[in-house]
């Protein structure tokens, strides 16, 4: 059964930096890519990033430099690290995948996890 459990996220000071983890079971992580998004209130979905099994991609000019994905295929994991964070990346954050090494019309996804960017 696929299945992606997220960690991490919270409460943050603007500038601040978190990590998010995504918890990859039932498939081999290695050769397939997860993609991360979020979603602000009142606002739709957006891509933020997606992590191919050999490639990396930022759909988002406004974190670029401060957002970074790493991926741990043994233990079957993807974090997403947020450095200098803002008030306006204040959202939930969703990590998705569809079992194909592209990040496009993901079906599976993690139960998201709040990320608050405040003083």
């Amino acid at each position: 059964q696929v299945q992606l459990v997220q960690s991490g996220g919270g409460l943050v000071q603007p500038g601040g930096s978190l990590r998010l983890s995504c918890s990859a079971s039932g498939f081999t992580l290695g050769h397939h890519a997860i993609g991360w998004f979020r979603q602000a209130p009142g606002k739709e979905r957006e891509r933020v990033l997606c992590s191919g099994p050999y490639y990396t991609s930022t759909y988002t000019d406004s974190m670029k430099g401060r957002f970074t994905i790493s991926r741990d295929n043994v233990k079957n994991m993807v974090h997403l690290r947020m450095n200098s964070l803002k008030p306006e990346d204040t959202a939930m954050y969703y990590c998705a995948t569809s079992l194909r090494a592209q990040c496009s019309d993901e079906t599976y996804w993690g139960q998201g996890t709040q990320v608050t960017v405040s003083s």
